[in-house]
């Protein structure tokens, strides 16, 4: 694992669990700066970006969560957010902000260095040439090449993940894909928390659909996950 190197910015409050962190990213090849709270965190983010950040939620001044969204603003640096257990809103909240994994106190350390490595592989990876221009159904419009999607003629507000899904969707029409198989096909990722597909999947149609509650064009496949079905709101 230490072949992926890079480094990473560790933000929690708590001394030990920095501690324990960083001598374990640091045997996997990772160097390692540390801050103990948010604003620190974001102040050294500034001055030296990182390649990673490992953020815990539940901090004293400026949580997690806000440092996870003042980062979005600036940066798309991968974010690994520390969370308690049980804390199912904190991390749902954090893949909406753009997190983009968790792992759970108590966590296993090499759990953690292995979360890390991942996410990084994955920032990594190079963006494959898009085997169209453009992709459309309807009054549904993407430019690959661009990264814009417009309805109506307006153009949406899509985060880079929700755009790759909508242009995997739009790629794939009528074929039922599992949230496993989208984590894998859509972000390349080798293991990760199918909530991020269920969140994604929930925002993407609150931009696409009419009525979000009744989606016609992302539909749910019981038992399966979910299939693009084009045509049917044009």
């Amino acid at each position: 694992m230490g072949e992926v190197g890079g480094h990473v910015l560790v933000v929690d409050d708590d001394e030990t669990v920095r501690d324990v962190v960083r001598r374990y990213l640091e045997a996997s090849g990772f160097t390692v700066e540390m801050a103990g709270d948010g604003t620190e965190g974001l102040r050294r983010f500034a001055e030296r970006p990182a390649d990673v950040v490992v953020l815990d939620v539940m901090m004293p001044g400026l949580n997690g969560l806000e440092v996870c969204r003042r980062l979005r603003q600036v940066s798309g640096v991968p974010v690994v957010m520390l969370t308690a257990l049980g804390e199912e809103e904190n991390r749902i909240a954090g893949l909406q902000l753009g997190a983009d994994d968790y792992v759970t106190k108590p966590f296993s350390p090499k759990e953690l260095s292995l979360r890390v490595a991942s996410v990084l592989r994955r920032a990594r990876m190079p963006i494959p040439e898009p085997a169209a221009e453009e992709l459309t159904d309807g009054n549904l419009r993407l430019r690959l090449g661009a990264r814009t999607a417009t309805l109506d003629g307006a153009e949406l507000a899509l985060t880079a993940r929700e755009f790759d899904l909508l242009a995997f969707f739009l790629g794939h029409p009528g074929t039922a894909f599992s949230r496993t198989d989208l984590l894998e096909k859509v972000w390349g990722w080798d293991f990760g928390d199918q909530s991020t597909v269920t969140v994604h999947v929930r925002r993407l149609r609150e931009k696409i659909e009419e009525e979000p509650a009744k989606p016609v064009r992302v539909a749910t496949v019981w038992g399966v996950g979910y299939r693009y079905d084009p045509g049917l709101s044009s």
